[in-house]
């Protein structure tokens, strides 16, 4: 039987009176390593980190490293229970999607408290999700998976539309686009078969399926042996309509109705159960279509970039000491979100180019109602919106008394920064960070899609990742 903990069993290499062990897993691009080591300081927490080997993400983080490749789950699981055998750990917790089968693979090796192989799979597979949720009897959009090789022509006949492409392993919305008609398919499948193969990855598939209506909301919950706590629910404001689907604001508490919001809850449930999660934290993102809530994932992982930043629970309690409360077993003083309203916006990348100068952020500061403000592209890097990317110019934190009060700040403050983005033989030009206007065409856009060497430099996490 998994154990719940693997302390009793540690007494005999660190004392009785050790604290508790963690291996946090990582992806050296990850925003939350300082989030999760300075909740960990704080509880007094042994961590070690996990971590791609030839990353950079040591030179970030304080305490013991240990390399992985990520890239092989099966041969960085084997890794970490070698190293469990001189020092156990008392629980493995995955920061992003990039850990979450390498974490499910060595805590059921080690008899920890986890997710099971097959559930972290589904989870990082929008096809096997897909097939999940139909296979519980919860709504689906129509849906095929095809590989890169296929005619994408012919595809183009057989899809419904509106339709939304995306490679079936991505996150942080990179490659999702929609197509309205044959035309625009084409150009979208070959767009995302261009990203695929100058990825490197190996990942040959893109699933097919029909475009829903409605608002976006995302769930964040822990889940207890397959019990769910709901610890925030967030409205995200800004229409999700396409050609591309690039977030940006992030509010709670909802303000849909209760029984909107209890339909969530449930759903969520549902397909949690579906892919067979039982365990640690999950963020869950949904469309409310015209029948009710439909799921678009079910992540095992928290809410990712700095988005949980807006989070605070009890008196002042992060959503990583939280996480790291729940896998050592520890005590939880409250799972109550705070009273206050609170969110945050994701920065876009209004065009490419190079990042010159960011001019604002005083003004932005000031404006009431924000708590914070960081810019997470370092000058003189080479900007890449999406589909192609998968960062953000930062992000910006608020609360109030009210969401709306909330999302007034974060447009309020967004208005007051100004970006300057310089393309190859452009003139150097103050932007205005104004979110991307809707692009009805793409064929225009694949001209401008960034080389591979671009693409390398821009590797980040959006807070879906």
């Amino acid at each position: 039987m998994p154990r719940r903990t693997t302390r009793t069993a540690r007494a005999h290499y660190d004392g009785p009176e050790a604290p508790p062990r963690i291996l946090l897993l990582m992806a050296a691009k990850t925003y939350r390593a300082k989030a999760f080591m300075l909740a960990a300081r704080q509880l007094g927490v042994d961590v070690v980190v996990g971590s791609d080997e030839r990353g950079p993400l040591a030179r970030r983080t304080a305490g013991a490293q240990l390399g992985l490749d990520l890239t092989r789950p099966a041969r960085s699981a084997t890794r970490i229970v070698k190293v469990a055998e001189d020092r156990p750990f008392d629980a493995i917790v995955n920061v992003d999607d990039a850990t979450t089968v390498v974490a499910a693979q060595a805590a059921t090796r080690l008899g920890l408290v986890s997710n099971s192989v097959d559930a972290a799979r589904i989870t990082r597979d929008k096809y096997l999700a897909r097939r999940a949720l139909k296979q519980a009897g919860l709504p689906v959009p129509a849906y095929r998976r095809v590989t890169v090789e296929t005619d994408p022509a012919a595809e183009a006949r057989r899809a419904p539309y509106p339709c939304v492409l995306k490679p079936v392993a991505q996150s942080a919305s990179r490659g999702v686009i929609r197509a309205n008609d044959p035309g625009e398919f084409v150009v979208a499948f070959e767009r995302i078969a261009a990203l695929l193969a100058d990825d490197g990855a190996g990942q040959r598939h893109i699933i097919v399926e029909g475009f829903i209506p409605g608002a976006e909301v995302a769930l964040e919950g822990l889940l207890d042996r397959g019990t769910l706590r709901v610890l925030a629910l967030f409205d995200k404001p800004d229409p999700l309509d396409g050609p591309f689907f690039e977030e940006t604001i992030y509010v709670t508490p909802s303000r849909h109705s209760a029984a909107a919001q209890q339909a969530i809850v449930e759903t969520v449930k549902r397909a949690s159960s579906a892919f067979g999660l039982r365990h640690g934290p999950i963020h869950a993102e949904l469309r409310l279509g015209p029948d009710g809530p439909v799921v678009l994932e079910v992540a095992a992982r928290s809410i990712g970039g700095l988005c949980s930043n807006a989070l605070r629970f009890g008196v002042d309690m992060s959503l990583e000491e939280l996480i790291l409360r729940h896998a050592a077993a520890l005590e939880i003083p409250t799972f109550d979100r705070e009273q206050a309203a609170s969110g945050a916006m994701m920065l876009p990348i209004p065009r490419a180019g190079v990042l010159r100068r960011v001019q604002g952020q005083d003004d932005a500061l000031a404006v009431r109602g924000i708590t914070g403000l960081e810019i997470t592209i370092p000058l003189g890097q080479t900007l890449v919106p999406l589909p192609e990317g998968d960062r953000y110019l930062g992000f910006l934190f608020a609360r109030g008394e009210t969401p709306a009060q909330v999302e007034e700040a974060l447009r309020a403050a967004h208005a007051r920064l100004t970006f300057q983005i310089v393309g190859p033989g452009e003139a150097e030009e103050e932007v205005p960070c104004v979110m991307a206007a809707p692009r009805s065409m793409l064929l225009p856009l694949v001209a401008a899609s960034p080389t591979k060497k671009t693409r390398r430099k821009a590797k980040l996490t959006a807070c879906s990742a």
